[in-house]
């Protein structure tokens, strides 16, 4: 017999969430270090990250009764970061540093140390010895590695409601199967 309450899933297994934690202990670092006590763009940038990271955390636990919730909430976490992604463009610009162009060689070279780690303390090992640009640069890819991520998991997500249905339909087939029909 199916079940009617999915188990939700372990956000903490997903290269989503891993890849969103680190965003928010870099921006944390980033704001506390690099930014003025008191600009409200600290407050900002520091609830974008979270909002990145707690949104995954939330659609998971829905899942479990929503797919439409879960949906919602995994593009919340994706429009979060586009956010923080502009808030780090305009710091590069209205400062004077270089944004890496996709392709140049430091580009690369954190798109691949980005692809090989999720772990928190290797990013800010590296951010303790790297300058704000640089650390600025390595979060603006890891943006755009996470809404990658999380639009394929949206995919995903997409792909399984129109197969599986959610909880209503559920719900109806649970009750049918019951009933012997």
């Amino acid at each position: 017999m199916e079940k009617l309450i999915r188990p939700s899933g372990n956000y903490r297994k997903l290269l989503s969430y891993q890849k969103t934690e680190v965003i928010y202990e870099i921006t944390y670092y980033f704001c506390q270090n690099y930014l003025q006590k008191g600009d409200r763009t600290v407050d900002q940038m520091i609830q974008a990250a979270r909002s990145g990271k707690q949104n995954i955390i939330e659609g998971c636990a829905a899942s479990a009764t929503s797919a439409k919730t879960e949906i919602k909430l995994i593009n919340v976490a994706k429009a979060s970061l586009q956010e923080l992604l502009e808030d780090y463009i305009d710091y590069l610009r209205t400062r004077g540093h270089q944004q890496w162009k996709e392709g140049s060689a430091e580009w690369e070279a954190m798109r691949k140390i980005g692809k090989e780690h999720n772990d928190a303390n290797f990013f800010m090992n590296l951010c303790e010895t790297r300058s704000p640009e640089t650390i600025a640069n390595m979060t603006i890819i890891l943006i755009y590695q996470a809404d990658y991520l999380l639009f394929k998991q949206l995919e995903r997500l997409e792909k399984d409601f129109v197969e599986n249905g959610g909880f209503s339909e559920r719900m109806a087939r649970v009750r049918k199967e019951k009933r012997g029909f």
